[in-house]
């Protein structure tokens, strides 16, 4: 088992609303994870797997906004695989999802 770490970012002009205001989600392979702005790190097995990451206002639990998704593989002797999450500064925005 793998540990994928990901940096989930809000834009730098948005932050103070982003962290007061929203709470980002993490989906790895279907499975939903309520997480926080900065690091987070999740187990992940070897092989395909699908991650999406977006955004809910705090005290709701249906909606999710700016929602991007994208796949990665993780090698069989891989120990770490990290990724970066970064939304952008503009209404509307999507989270742009890159392996470091």
């Amino acid at each position: 088992m793998a540990k994928l770490t990901i940096d989930i970012r809000p834009a730098p002009v948005a932050r103070f609303f982003h962290r007061a205001f929203t709470r980002p989600v993490v989906e790895l392979d279907g499975a939903e994870t309520e997480t926080a702005w900065g690091t987070t790190e999740l187990p992940v097995g070897s092989g395909p797997h699908t991650i999406a990451v977006a955004f809910r206002y705090r005290g709701q639990r249906t909606a999710v906004l700016a929602l991007s998704r994208e796949e990665f593989t993780v090698a069989p002797d891989a120990a770490e695989v990290r990724l970066t999450a970064r939304l952008g500064a503009r209404n509307g925005s999507r989270f742009t999802i890159t392996a470091d």
